[in-house]
């Protein structure tokens, strides 16, 4: 019962951080599995689909106002706990991507580098972390379609700086994040909303 625990959108600056958990059964199809970040967006989404259907999985998303809050190290900790926390099964072991276990999993949690291209329980950890978030931003595109979050997802990306810069943040920016932080100040100084 070893789950694999990876996060998606730490780097962006808009919208939550994720979570999942995962649990794979004996005797799954494991073909495809691997880092997210090196899949096909197409292959990416048939594979969580797969995960979905045949895996034991939790997902958790902290928000926003959190991540200001509380700065993205310590909301992605929070995540990758309470994404382990709504497993329908308590795992015995968590295998976490990175080089830190969060510390409510620091009794069971051992860190792995690259773990999401070492081991398949956390590469489809990783596809079901991505593909959830992405579906997140394509759904907060709809209701701020200036800033082009169906394609970037949030990330600094040159189109989506320039929408930064032409528009300013909105309700999803990460105002602790340094650019958001420096356009939220420049429409404070020259009086705008």
């Amino acid at each position: 019962m070893i789950a694999g625990v990876d996060e998606a959108g730490r780097g962006p600056l808009a919208g939550p951080v994720v979570a999942a958990a995962v649990i794979l059964p004996e005797g799954m199809n494991l073909e495809g599995i691997d880092d997210s970040k090196k899949l096909d967006p197409a292959l990416r989404e048939e594979l969580a689909l797969r995960i979905r259907a045949e895996a034991i999985w939790a997902i958790a998303e902290i928000e926003v106002a959190q991540i200001d809050r509380d700065n993205i190290f310590w909301a992605t900790m929070r995540a990758m706990e309470r994404a382990v926390a709504l497993l329908p099964q308590a795992p015995s072991e968590v295998w976490v991507d990175g080089n830190r276990v969060p510390p409510g999993l620091a009794s069971i949690g051992t860190a792995i580098v690259d773990g999401d291209a070492l081991h398949v329980c956390i590469g489809a950890a990783s596809i079901i972390a991505k593909c959830h978030r992405d579906a997140l931003m394509r759904t907060y595109h709809e209701q701020y379609p200036d800033y082009g979050f169906d394609r970037h997802f949030g990330y600094a990306t040159p189109e989506h700086l320039a929408a930064l810069a032409e528009h300013g943040p909105c309700p999803i920016h990460r105002r602790s994040f340094a650019p958001v932080r420096a356009k939220e100040q420049l429409c404070f100084d020259l009086g705008e909303s």
